[in-house]
């Protein structure tokens, strides 16, 4: 890879009111560490490294970082960003020595169009969108290539399948599955019973429901006028016995 260079200036560590100063300026806070010196704080421009994330190297890419009379072979190790604006807030640059291996993310690029999808109506899916790899800061790859020419519906490719530049080691399952094209099922929801046909009546209550609730308002009802049959009958004076006549 191409190395990019990106002047800077070192800063003394200041105030949150220096740093918001700097930022209206268009300039980026960042710090510099690793590679066993000592860290320090710097700023660059916001425009300058915009452009570098986006060519081709990205956020892989090898910076030659100048500073003063010093220069440092730098990597971006991590990026800070405004949450609304995404503007650059704060940068981390880790040093590294171009005759010694690094790990690095490397982002998955498909190439080619997928039968599976073109004609089968398949989905491509991806299960993985970078690998880890191991390598010389020189050699590290913009991107992995990942060829789908050939994916039929419920085929996938594995990381073993990817082809590598010379140097570049994957540090991942040889097997695992990076991209496939799956098959979409399509649901269909069947309407409510209840909701079927607008207008119908309203269905009515089963009629064992609608009958055990007149008998139990009978028997409700039918217990009290007993009970009070009952009393009536226990309250009203007895009939006296009609006598037979005599001498019959």
């Amino acid at each position: 890879m191409k190395e990019i260079v990106l002047e800077a200036q070192a800063r003394p560590a200041g105030k949150k009111s220096a740093v918001k100063a700097m930022r209206a300026k268009g300039e980026v806070p960042g710090i510099a560490y690793g590679d066993k010196d000592k860290p320090f704080s710097l700023t660059v421009n916001e425009k300058s490294m915009q452009a570098i994330l986006h060519s081709k190297g990205g956020r892989n890419a090898l910076i030659n970082l100048k500073v003063g009379d010093s220069s440092h072979a730098v990597l971006i190790k991590e990026i800070q960003r405004h949450p609304i604006t995404r503007a650059l807030q704060h940068i981390d640059f880790q040093r590294i020595s171009l005759k010694q291996k690094i790990e690095t993310k490397v982002p998955i690029h498909v190439t080619g169009e997928s039968p599976g999808v073109k004609l089968g109506g398949g989905v491509l899916e991806f299960l993985v969108r970078e690998i880890r790899v191991r390598c010389l800061p020189t050699e590290i790859p913009a991107s992995v290539d990942a060829d789908i020419s050939n994916l039929q519906l419920n085929q996938g490719i594995r990381a073993k399948e990817l082809k590598l530049p010379q140097g570049v080691e994957i540090l991942m399952d040889a097997e695992s599955v990076i991209i496939h094209v799956i098959t979409v099922h399509i649901v269909e929801e069947t309407p409510a019973a209840t909701a079927a046909v607008p207008g119908a009546a309203t269905p009515t209550e089963p009629e064992v429901i609608k009958k055990g609730k007149v008998e139990e308002g009978a028997e409700g009802a039918a217990a009290p006028a007993a009970a009070g049959d009952k009393k009536a009958a226990a309250a009203a004076p007895a009939k006296p016995e009609a006598k037979k006549p005599e001498g019959k």
